[in-house]
């Protein structure tokens, strides 16, 4: 962690960030937009390199809004084979170089019959169904507690100035529950009418790692999903990877004016 904070401190000129942004598929143009330093993950000491497609694998920083963020342009995955640790390095690095808020953002899956592709869906609360913790492991006081209350882990308060923030852009945002299973494979059918039973809105294979090393550290946590994709619950529907990218695309501006409004407002 030493060596990784040094590094970056060194390539930043010892830009302080308040907050952090991971961003997900297709979601990547805020970076560009603003970056002010941008380093590969595969410089990065201790950092692993994302192979999925629309993640570019940079750390960005930028000032945004008057606020000193750091964003992921693309993040790691469980699937990818790395380990629960790795993935969730780079969440302990921004808790490390000061950041306090941490937004996430992720492309899923409707579970919710009622959603349809490019709705934005604030995350209420999660399921983790990805078999495995990302807190596993000995504990490191430095962080937090070995046992970390999970009652609000996206917290209300930034949920609300949310809502408030789309209501001022003419955004219709929904609010519900995000339920990560590990991928790569899509869901079943019946998998989607389980998460449904379960109580989820949506689905997909990120964030919940991040979102629980986040509350474990002690920070402040937003979760914005947006929908790529109807509910996959009937015979001869097909899903892919091009779609998510294509509903990204088409969502992305409404996706990062709310962001940049949420920013303004912290």
């Amino acid at each position: 962690m030493e060596d990784t904070i040094k590094f970056i401190n060194e390539r930043t000129e010892n830009f302080k960030p308040q907050v952090g942004i991971i961003l997900g598929s297709g979601l990547g143009e805020l970076a560009d937009e603003y970056c002010k330093f941008a380093i590969p993950y595969s410089e990065i000491p201790n950092f692993i390199k994302s192979t999925v497609q629309g993640h570019k694998g940079r750390l960005v920083f930028a000032e945004i809004a008057g606020k000193n963020v750091v964003m992921m342009q693309g993040r790691n995955h469980f699937y990818e084979g790395h380990s629960m640790h790795e993935i969730t390095y780079p969440v302990r690095v921004m808790k490390k170089l000061g950041v306090e808020t941490l937004i996430l953002t992720n492309a899923a899956g409707a579970v919710n019959e009622s959603y349809v592709p490019s709705d934005l869906m604030l995350i209420k609360d999660h399921i983790n169904f990805m078999g495995t913790n990302p807190l596993i492991g000995p504990n490191n006081p430095d962080f937090g507690e070995r046992f970390p209350d999970m009652t609000e882990i996206y917290r209300k308060d930034l949920r609300n100035a949310a809502k408030k923030c789309a209501s001022e852009l003419g955004i219709d945002i929904k609010e519900g529950v995000y339920l990560a299973n590990s991928g790569p494979s899509y869901e079943t059918p019946a998998e989607i009418r389980m998460a449904r039973l379960l109580g989820a809105d949506a689905v997909g294979m990120s964030t919940v790692p991040e979102a629980i090393v986040a509350n474990y550290c002690g920070m402040r946590v937003l979760g914005i999903s947006c929908i790529s994709n109807t509910a996959s619950t009937h015979d001869g529907e097909k899903l892919s990877h091009a779609e998510v990218i294509d509903t990204t695309n088409k969502t992305k501006e409404k996706f990062k004016a709310l962001i940049v409004k949420i920013l303004a407002n912290l």
